[in-house]
């Protein structure tokens, strides 16, 4: 629902309404909201309440900031780590996210999405480097769902930098998978700009 907007950021929850919602009982309604609690999408207050996140500019300023330093020094090791299968791997989901972008899905193009950057991470081989990319694109797509219309636009520029991506590690050009990558982390984030 939250991905949806049909919550959106600030709205208080109430379980009693939420269950009433959706029927069924206040247990598993409590329990998911601690698990939207832990992955970022609610803040719960304690002998207050639940609500939708709302992050602030300067929040999202943060993680991207965050997330490109990591995803850079990621991208620079795994060039040279590239093999047929990475190069495969990286290409099914640039195929995968075109079909899913033409249906409109939001939640299914977020995961496609993360699992794109996760291919890059692990190619470092830094297992702990790794992690640290998951939990901070965790948390960008968060904000993304937030802040950003995203399918408000007819085409999707970042399938075409996923492509530039791909290009550039097809052809082990270090700098260029560093610098694409950068640009691409940057313009996601001036995306949520407008």
């Amino acid at each position: 629902m939250i991905i949806r907007k049909e919550l959106t950021s600030g709205q208080r929850l109430s379980e009693i309404g939420l269950s009433e919602r959706l029927g069924v009982s206040r247990t598993p309604v409590h329990d998911a909201l601690r698990r939207l609690s832990n992955d970022g999408f609610v803040l719960i207050v304690p002998k207050s309440g639940a609500w939708v996140a709302s992050p602030s500019w300067r929040e999202v300023e943060n993680a991207y900031a965050v997330r490109c330093k990591l995803e850079t020094w990621a991208a620079g090791i795994a060039v040279h780590n590239v093999t047929p299968l990475f190069l495969a791997r990286l290409n099914e989901r640039i195929l995968t996210e075109d079909e899913i972008f033409k249906t409109r899905d939001l939640e299914n193009y977020l995961e496609v999405n993360t699992a794109f950057h996760k291919i890059i991470a692990e190619a470092s081989g830094n297992s702990l480097l790794e992690e640290y990319i998951g939990d901070v694109l965790s948390k960008t797509f968060i904000y993304m769902v937030f802040m950003e219309r995203f399918f408000d636009f007819e085409n999707n520029p970042s399938l075409d930098e996923h492509r530039s991506i791909l290009e550039a590690y097809s052809s082990r050009d270090e700098s260029m998978c560093v610098c694409l990558i950068e640009r691409h982390i940057m313009n996601t984030l001036d995306g949520l700009r407008r």
